[in-house]
């Protein structure tokens, strides 16, 4: 079965009608559409940014009726491969992004993909590791519910390891299940700290299973090493008695060690640190104060 990105929807809602019914152990090939929903394209500016409607954002592909699904029960989802478009695109949104009180004029970056790389900048070019950046069921409260923050029904979860090799759990919320995603990535790192990564196009091809009575509280993953970096690594760190201070503190840091390295504008730094940075909690025992550290691969850093 192969479904097109024409079949889009840009809320959750329990009462959208399934454009197909996938029986348990289905394949299927699911395309879907750039995080944008064709606000940008390959010759917009920083201009159109400020202007996204984000009623028109992240829209996802589906949903899909799984028949004999129940709340109680549980979606296994298994991603089994998946292709990129040929190019997407990274920005500053005003009023958006974990420091977005640093960075509030709009930016807009827009990368090539080819050969298993985006070009984010002319001669940085970061490795291809598609990802899902929303997938997930209809809640049973009624909608419709904004695209933008994830639940515990899955939606904008914007997990980098949600991608090839990978299985994700999810607990089925209303009869039928009503599974969509959409929101690919070429590229993300781990807390897509300026809010967007390498948006693109893409194309999933996925295997659901229904799990009678196995639903988790909220969706659990199992990762392939296929997801995962190597090499070596680049650390900041913001360390206080608040995660989300620690956090901005750790990625003001990297920023101002990529600038200070590179000569990059601290703004493409950000924007760097959103699509190849990874966001880490890594200490939480020792209080009052815990850790945060964000990791760049410094090859990266290298050109």
């Amino acid at each position: 079965m192969h479904i097109n990105r024409s079949s889009t929807h840009h809320v959750w809602d329990r009462t959208i009608a399934p454009v197909a019914e996938i029986a348990s152990g289905t394949e299927l090939t699911v395309d879907t559409v750039e995080a944008s929903g064709g606000q940008l394209t390959p010759d917009s500016t920083a201009a159109d940014v400020a202007g996204l409607d984000f009623d028109r954002v992240n829209p996802v592909t589906g949903p899909f009726l799984v028949p004999g699904a129940r709340p109680g029960d549980a979606l296994a989802v298994d991603i089994l491969e998946m292709s990129v478009g040929g190019w997407g695109w990274t920005a500053c949104i005003p009023g958006f992004g974990l420091l977005a009180e640093d960075f509030t004029e709009p930016r807009l970056r827009i990368s090539t993909i080819a050969e298993g790389h985006a070009e984010l900048l002319p001669g940085l070019r970061i490795p291809v590791v598609p990802m899902v950046g929303t997938i997930g069921v209809a809640p049973p409260e009624n909608g419709p519910h904004s695209m933008v923050p994830p639940r515990r029904w899955g939606g904008n979860m914007d997990i980098r390891h949600l991608g090839p090799g990978a299985r994700l759990l999810l607990p089925v919320g209303v009869p039928g299940a009503l599974l969509s995603l959409g929101d690919t990535h070429a590229a993300m790192g781990d807390g897509e700290v300026a809010g967007t990564g390498v948006e693109t196009d893409g194309s999933v091809r996925l295997r659901v299973t229904l799990l009678p009575g196995a639903a988790p509280v909220t969706p659990v993953l199992e990762t392939d090493p296929r997801t995962h970096r190597s090499g070596r690594a680049l650390a900041t760190t913001g360390i206080g008695p608040d995660l989300m201070t620690a956090s901005r503190d750790a990625v003001r840091a990297l920023v101002d060690e990529v600038v200070r390295r590179t000569g990059l504008a601290p703004a493409d730094a950000y924007l760097l640190a959103s699509v190849a940075a990874d966001l880490k909690i890594s200490e939480l025992v020792d209080a009052p104060n815990w850790v945060v550290s964000a990791h760049l691969e410094l090859a990266l850093l290298d050109g």
